[in-house]
């Protein structure tokens, strides 16, 4: 049966008494981004960025929480998606379209906060489909978290924090080194184990070939990995 004009419904999310819009342009909360917002801590009255916001999970999250938050996303249509949520929470959100800290210019913030795309992507597999886009890191994974710290110091105010997510194979130790040669005292503030990835499973032989640390089995197919966030303070 044909369907009719309008008739492609609508997929809610509700989490910690508030209500989210899913459009098909985004991916829904996945266990990443439910444990990412767990975990970030925020002030009343602190200045807030998240860098590539998607549907504004954690943006209308530290909103309620009493923060002033900017937003971006890349994706015209994701920040369309964190005007209406945060509208839909009653929460005010100041989205913008931009890459990285384009959108902010000259701005400083307590708080920069992201849980980005890190999923390490060999050549030739990158694809621009909503579920890959937001996934795909890079060839190492570290594509634009390394933008994210490299920039961070120039928009944060004295001992100002940032925080981000990455995967185990990503490299703890890997982290650290990026954090402290910016200038950030680095620190793991949690860590989770979480079902392997579906799209990890067609890049296994590229992830193991990058797993430094040894996080992954040698051999076999993984059911589970442990992810961790990860907050840098400036030294001053």
């Amino acid at each position: 049966m044909a369907s009719s004009p309008g008739d492609e419904g609508l997929l809610l999310f509700a989490w910690r008494d508030c209500l989210f819009r899913v459009s098909d342009a985004l991916q829904p909360p996945k266990a990443g981004s439910l444990f990412f917002c767990r975990h970030l801590v925020v002030s009343p009255g602190e200045r807030v960025l998240e860098i590539g916001a998607g549907l504004g999970l954690a943006a209308v999250l530290a909103a309620k929480a009493g923060a002033q938050v900017v937003a971006t996303d890349v994706v015209p249509q994701a920040v369309d998606a964190i005007r209406r949520n945060a509208a839909l929470n009653g929460v005010m959100v100041d989205a913008r379209v931009g890459d990285c800290y384009a959108p902010v210019a000259g701005e400083r913030f307590d708080l920069i906060c992201t849980n980005p795309p890190q999923m390490p992507t060999p050549r030739g597999r990158e694809r621009d489909d909503p579920v890959a886009a937001a996934d795909n890191g890079g060839l190492d994974g570290w594509e634009l978290i390394d933008r994210v710290i490299t920039g961070a110091a120039r928009h944060l105010g004295p001992r100002g924090r940032l925080v981000f997510s990455i995967f185990a194979f990503l490299g703890r130790k890997q982290a650290f080194a990026r954090l402290e040669a910016a200038g950030f005292a680095p620190a793991i503030v949690a860590r989770e184990v979480q079902p392997f990835p579906r799209i990890g499973f067609e890049r296994l032989d590229h992830l193991r070939a990058l797993d430094a640390e040894g996080t992954l089995p040698p051999s076999g197919v993984p059911t589970t990995v442990e992810r961790f966030i990860v907050q840098g303070t400036l030294a001053s």
